[in-house]
């Protein structure tokens, strides 16, 4: 590679192009052409076979039971049982019998014929071997197979999959074939035949022909009503959805889908004599795992094309790598802390401006990180004590509010103790702008806080605070305790039937101070307490951030072995310590 170019892009732009480009375009018109097509016309293939084969047994078992309804159709009992010519009880009781015997053979002989009837426009019926009855909550003459039956004159109506309830106490998935029976002296309809196929049949049928692990067959009739499908009922209940629309509307005899997780080949095998439509779903994923052939040539001009791409990259790479490789071995000395380590630059191209501005960077960049940290330390101060300053106020509403209560309610002496605690809580939260407080401070803090509250709940609040006078001296950053606090009333104590009680503790070790907020609260579960660190949203009644806050407080001011440990069981109650190292002041 003896070419010379101006510029880096230009560098890059012909070594992306030669590249990539003869990549794409062998690779996707080896895939597009010959994988895709070869593939799916063979998969198209093999399944036509099969559902085409299905639909002949369909049609076979179809055509069975058109030869009983001709038999039964042809028979003259029939038509005399019920014809209104043949009023002699005697000779309608004769063909009824005849019938019947009719019957029972066809019903002996075929056990996957489920029903067979004749029901008479007159009110005459027989249902398979005359003992059954018609249900008497079903109007006949208004189902779908019957009205068929009559407007087709003498036709063929079969109708789809459905749940068969004319035989009083039976329910049972049937295929109807219904026809209807002509008076053969005058030419007018004197009833319907009724054939029921039990639904077991074309299940089974349909069962046998498999198009892989994820492939499946399904049938819809001329309507496009599913007739069967392997996940009939998860269609029925809405959990599922099937492509009936596409496939009812398709020119062709396959079409392929792209689904949210993978490809999908539908073939279609429509049946002249039932009007059914088979449609086999085989799975692309699973299509590709037969192409033997096709992996060969794809693996072999992989390999062609990844050896000219790698000579075309080395050639290439070294002529465009060189100065960035000394720009990188400059950087790593920088992230050492060298910033006096400088580029030799050479030429006018990009890489080369780019050095001299590297090197003019770097003369910089140390002021600018020492300036850059300052105002960090700065923001975080100020935020920290933004977050010190802050006092909820929802409680100071409520606070306010219950002052206003007493007040009209002449408790004077509870309004003087109220008032006055919440004077202490502000004075205590926005006068002092030191950031670290001394336990006493901050444990009157607290106190002054439960006295309001406990005035506000009564007797579903009890406190106590036990914290020994030798530790009251130590430093504490400021607004520790009360945020526990506030969190063990509203999403502990609140809750609890019957109220419950809040202690405050501490005690020390050799190094440490340990404060205690202990409640007999509601509680929480091994969930709840294992993501008591993560951010949360806060809300109107209290701070739910606090916890985290007060964490990343505590561990930034004194460092990572100190901040909040929590043991908790639902419906027990909820312990925070509150670990902190021993402070006599700044």
């Amino acid at each position: 590679m003896k070419f010379q170019f101006k510029t880096i892009r230009s560098k890059i732009l012909v070594s992306f192009l030669v590249l990539i480009i003869p990549m794409i375009v062998i690779a996707t018109r080896i895939s597009m052409t010959y994988t895709e097509n070869s593939v799916v016309m063979n998969s198209m293939e093999y399944t036509t076979q099969l559902i085409t084969q299905m639909n002949s047994d369909v049609d076979s078992y179809i055509g069975y039971m058109e030869n009983i309804s001709q038999l039964i159709m042809m028979d003259g009992d029939v038509h005399t049982f019920l014809n209104n010519a043949y009023e002699e009880l005697e000779i309608r009781q004769l063909a009824k019998d005849r019938v019947i015997n009719q019957f029972e053979t066809i019903l002996d002989i075929r056990n996957d014929i489920t029903n067979l009837a004749i029901i008479g426009t007159n009110g005459r019926y027989l249902l398979n071997r005359g003992k059954d009855e018609i249900n008497p909550y079903i109007d006949v003459k208004q189902k779908e197979w019957y009205k068929k039956a009559i407007e087709g004159n003498g036709n063929i109506y079969i109708s789809s999959s459905h749940v068969q309830n004319i035989v009083n106490g039976s329910y049972q998935w049937v295929v109807s074939l219904s026809r209807a029976i002509i008076d053969r002296q005058n030419g007018e309809v004197i009833g319907a035949l009724l054939v029921d196929l039990n639904y077991n049949v074309i299940n089974n049928l349909c069962k046998k022909i498999t198009l892989g692990n994820k492939g499946y067959l399904f049938l819809l009739d001329e309507q496009g009503n599913i007739i069967y499908h392997p996940k009939q009922q998860l269609i029925y209940n809405g959990l599922i959805n099937e492509m009936t629309l596409e496939v009812k509307e398709c020119k062709e005899n396959y079409f392929l889908t792209e689904g949210l997780k993978e490809k999908k080949l539908y073939v279609i095998s429509r049946s002249e004599k039932t009007g059914w439509t088979a449609v086999g779903v085989a799975n692309a994923s699973e299509l590709f795992e037969q192409r033997t052939q096709t992996q060969k040539l794809y693996l072999i001009s992989t390999v062609i094309i990844l050896l000219i791409a790698m000579l075309l990259s080395i050639l290439i790479a070294r002529a465009i790598t060189r100065p960035i490789k000394k720009l990188r071995d400059s950087m790593k000395e920088v992230e050492k802390g060298n910033f006096h380590e400088k580029v030799d630059t050479y030429g006018s191209d990009e890489i080369a401006n780019l050095g001299k501005s590297y090197n003019i960077m770097i003369q910089t960049v140390e002021e600018l990180l020492e300036t850059q940290v300052k105002d960090q330390e700065q923001k975080r101060k100020s935020e920290l004590r933004a977050l010190q300053a802050q006092i909820n106020p929802h409680f100071l509403y409520n606070t306010l509010d219950s002052i206003v209560w007493m007040a009209e309610e002449g408790k004077n002496q509870e309004v003087v103790t109220m008032t006055a605690s919440l004077a202490k809580l502000f004075r205590q939260s926005i006068s002092n702008e030191a950031e670290e407080v001394t336990l006493r401070q901050e444990i009157d803090y607290v106190r002054n806080y439960l006295i309001i509250q406990k005035m506000r709940y009564k007797e579903q609040l009890n406190y106590d605070i036990q914290v020994p006078e030798s530790i009251l001296n130590y430093f504490v950053i400021k607004l520790v305790l009360q945020p526990l606090v506030e969190n063990a009333l509203y999403h502990g104590v609140k809750y609890k039937e019957g109220g419950g009680t809040i202690l405050v503790d501490g005690y020390e070790t050799e190094s440490t101070v340990v404060l205690q907020v202990i409640d007999d609260g509601i509680g929480m579960d091994v969930e709840e307490l294992s993501h008591i660190f993560e951010k949360r949203k806060s809300t109107q009644k209290t701070n739910r951030v606090a916890v985290r806050n007060i964490h990343n407080r505590i561990q930034l001011h004194y460092g990572k072995e100190f901040g909040l440990n929590f043991e908790s069981r639902k419906g027990y109650g909820t312990k925070v310590k509150v670990i902190l190292p021993k402070r006599m002041g700044l």
